[in-house]
C-alpha cells in the first residue's frame, strides 16, 4: 500500500509499541520509525531488532520531525509526555495513543499540546501478557478491533490517517465516543482483569501445601486467569484508577449477580444455574462467530 507517513515516532517500545513498529515496516506504512523510551536498554534493543532508525530517552528528540506520534505507555505518564513533546512537535503533527481508557487520556493530553497539533485518541483491542521490545509481532492487530475516539472538534484528516494505519495492519476499525468506549471496555476487558488478579491473589494467600497443589493441578480455567493476571501491573493499576466510575459500575453489577449465583448454589436451584450457563454459552459462540476468540 502507499505510505501514509514519512516519519512515525513511537513513545514506549513495549508489546504494543514494538508490534506497531513491526507492522509499520511489514505493511509499508511509513518511511522510518523513531522510538522514545525511558529505558536506554529498550531503545538500544529496538535499534538492534531493526524496529527503528534511532531511539532516544528524551521523548522531545524522538518526536522531532514526526508526522505522527503514537503514545504507547501507561496513562499515568501521559501528562508528562504531552508536556515534553508539545514544544517539539512539527506543524500539524498527529498525536494518538493506544490506551484502553479514553476519557482520561483526552483530559491528560489534549490541553497540553500546541494548537497546531492534531490529537485523536485510539485503542487497538489486542495484546498478550508479555512486554518489552522482543515481545511484539506484526500480526498482533490482524483481525482485531481498533477503536478510534475522535471528538467533535477533531481533525477529519488526522482521524482518517489514524484509521488508515490500523486498517493497513489488518484491524477492523470503528469510531466510538470516548465515554461509551470506557463503559464497554470496563465489562469486556477491565473487569475480567480485576477478577483474574483477585482469583490468583486468593490462590496465593492459601497455605503453602494447598497453594503448591493449586499450581500443580491447575486446570484450563485457572491457567487462563494466571495468564491474564501476568499482565503489566503498572498499566493495569492506571487503567483501574483512570476508568474508576465505569469499572465500579460494572463491578457492582457483577457483585449482585455473584450473590444471586451464590444463593442458587446454596439452595440447590439447579434450573437457575442451568439457565445461566446456557445463556453464557451462547455468548461464547457469538465471540467465536465474530472471530474474536
Amino acid at each position: 500500500m502507499p505510505e501514509i507517513f514519512d516519519r512515525v515516532a513511537i513513545i514506549g517500545i513495549g508489546l504494543i509499541g514494538s508490534s506497531i513498529a513491526r507492522a509499520l515496516k511489514e505493511h509499508g506504512v511509513c518511511k522510518e520509525v523513531v522510538v522514545g523510551d525511558i529505558s536506554e536498554a529498550h531503545g538500544k534493543r529496538a535499534v538492534e531488532l531493526g524496529l527503528c532508525v534511532a531511539a532516544h530517552t528524551d521523548v522531545a528528540k524522538a518526536v522531532s520531525g514526526a508526522d505522527i506520534v503514537v503514545i504507547c505507555t501507561p496513562i499515568s505518564t501521559y501528562e508528562s509526555i504531552a508536556d515534553a513533546i508539545g514544544p517539539a512537535l512539527k506543524q500539524g503533527a498527529i498525536v494518538t495513543d493506544v490506551g484502553s481508557v479514553k476519557q482520561k487520556a483526552i483530559e491528560a493530553v489534549k490541553p497540553r499540546l500546541p494548537k497546531h497539533a492534531r490529537w485523536v485518541a485510539g485503542h487497538p483491542v489486542a495484546g498478550t501478557e508479555n512486554s518489552g521490545p522482543d515481545a511484539g509481532f506484526a500480526a498482533l492487530f490482524k483481525g482485531r478491533w481498533a477503536i478510534v475516539t475522535p471528538e467533535a472538534d477533531s481533525d477529519a484528516d488526522a482521524t482518517a490517517k489514524i484509521s488508515a494505519m490500523w486498517t493497513a495492519f489488518g484491524s477492523n476499525v470503528v469510531t466510538m465516543d470516548a465515554e461509551h468506549h470506557d463503559l464497554v471496555l470496563a465489562i469486556t476487558s477491565h473487569l475480567p482483569h480485576l477478577i483474574a488478579y483477585t482469583i490468583v491473589g486468593t490462590a496465593d494467600d492459601l497455605e503453602t501445601t494447598l497453594k503448591s497443589e493449586v499450581i500443580k493441578f491447575s486446570a484450563g480455567g485457572f491457567r487462563d486467569f494466571t495468564r491474564i493476571a501476568a499482565s503489566d501491573p503498572t498499566m493495569w493499576r492506571d487503567v483501574f484508577l483512570n476508568n474508576k466510575e465505569a469499572v465500579l459500575e460494572m463491578l457492582q453489577r457483577f457483585t449482585e449477580d455473584l450473590i444471586h449465583l451464590q444463593r442458587a448454589i446454596r439452595w440447590d436451584e439447579g434450573q437457575k444455574l442451568h439457565d445461566l450457563f446456557t445463556r453464557t454459552r451462547g455468548i461464547r459462540r457469538s465471540i467465536i462467530e465474530a472471530k474474536q476468540a
